[in-house]
């Protein structure tokens, strides 16, 4: 049932899915396998085709829901890009690539675009910050093409949380600056395609990391030492001590996790979106078990 299941984690989305994308998430080594399920699922009503598109829904509008916002993700896309080329020229940054619904060919008016971002080791906060300021003072604190919300250093590439949503994610990434050093982040975390075998990473936007602005190199030069150092502990400790005001509603648990902060990695995801996707995803699991008599098996969170 892995055709399944992988029906079902994008419906959570509102996604349906074709064939070809199917085959590219699921682990089966040839596409008529995927084709068999398909037709077994289509027979047993699990599952329904709506034109060219797979869901667990009989609702054609979703598919009118995602041509509309693949076609806005193609209109975002080059503001999207401008943001990525600015991003990289930022202090300490080594690689930039388009995360969340965005580096799935998806957009909407609600919608945000994501960034994850591959800083020098021992200078996250601060490039992190920097970028955070910007985006108060020249764009007005919007998010809307903005949106740096996950960074890891270079010296510790391996992602701790290694479930499907993250597999999802990772797997997903629309490198655009810093192709060597993407490539590495890409080779620590194989973990990820143990998930999905059959999926590739798209590197038709990437561009090696360009060449600093003036005054990038200048920041580089003043901090790049022990006081740099130094410098991004202090604006991690003031981080975490603000965001800890700021989200004191979440769980202690919830909070290591949704806005995981340490020398080498900052999140934030302050509505936990990880643990919401695997709690609903193992809920259709459990629905679809009890009304078709299936033994989907749950994901880990």
């Amino acid at each position: 049932m892995n055709v399944l299941k992988v029906i079902i984690y994008f419906s959570i989305f509102k996604y349906p899915l074709k064939k070809e994308e199917i085959f590219a998430f699921s682990s089966k080594q040839h596409i008529e396998d995927v084709e068999k399920e398909l037709q077994s699922l289509l027979e047993k009503k699990i599952i329904y085709k709506l034109g060219d598109f797979y869901s667990d829904k009989n609702d054609s509008s979703l598919v009118e829901r995602r041509l509309k916002g693949n076609k806005m993700a193609l209109e975002v896309m080059p503001k999207a890009l401008k943001s990525a080329k600015l991003i990289a020229a930022f202090p300490f940054v080594e690689s930039v690539a388009i995360s969340g619904a965005l580096s799935k060919m998806y957009f909407d008016e609600e919608g945000d675009v994501d960034f994850f971002i591959i800083t020098k080791p021992n200078h996250l906060w601060l490039s992190r910050t920097l970028l955070v300021l910007y985006k108060k003072v020249f764009l007005l604190n919007s998010k809307k093409y903005f949106c740096v919300n996950y960074f890891v250093g270079s010296s510790h590439l391996k992602i701790q949380e290694q479930n499907k949503f993250t597999a999802t994610e990772l797997v997903t990434l629309l490198p655009i600056y810093g192709k060597s050093i993407f490539s590495d982040f890409i080779k620590t975390n194989q973990w990820a395609f143990d998930f999905y075998p059959n999926k590739t990473i798209d590197f038709s936007f990437i561009k090696e990391a360009r060449s600093k602005p003036i005054w990038s190199k200048s920041i580089e030069l003043i901090f790049g030492n022990t006081l740099g150092e130094r410098f991004d502990k202090s604006l991690k400790a003031l981080t975490i001590k603000k965001w800890k005001s700021k989200f004191k509603h979440l769980d202690k648990d919830v909070f290591e996790i949704a806005m995981k902060s340490t020398n080498d990695v900052s999140k934030h995801h302050p509505q936990d979106f990880q643990s919401q996707v695997i709690v609903r995803l193992n809920k259709q699991y459990d629905d679809k078990n009890k009304a078709y008599n299936l033994n989907l098996s749950k994901e880990n969170a």
